[in-house]
């Protein structure tokens, strides 16, 4: 019995890593798909995905993007898998919210 919780806790310690390490890829290559558009004045800001997203080959996942006082929620699809493939396509899904910041300056 303790072999089998053993097992147990050493497969949801490494999955867990694999969870965040696919948030931390998956981010920058957001980040480096936007920057080869000529949008790199667009910051990803949080990559939002499911719990299977790191064992699967294609995901769905929604990222916060702030450029200049704007934040916005997109969806987007990821083709392949960040971390075990040599392609990786990321493509727009859609645009969920909008929010505009107004500062005032002193």
């Amino acid at each position: 019995m303790g072999k089998l919780f053993t097992l147990i806790v050493v497969l949801a310690l490494g999955y867990t890593g694999l969870y965040f390490y696919y948030g931390v890829v998956t981010k920058q290559i957001v980040q480096q798909e936007l920057d080869d558009r000529g949008l790199s004045a667009v910051s990803v800001e949080n990559v939002e995905y499911g719990i299977t997203a790191p064992i699967s080959i294609s995901a769905d996942i929604s990222i916060t993007g702030t450029y200049r006082g704007a934040e916005a929620t997109i969806y987007l699809a990821v083709k392949g898998h960040p971390l075990f493939s040599d392609e990786v396509t990321v493509e727009f899904d859609g645009l969920q919210a909008l929010r505009l910041g107004i500062s005032l300056g002193q």
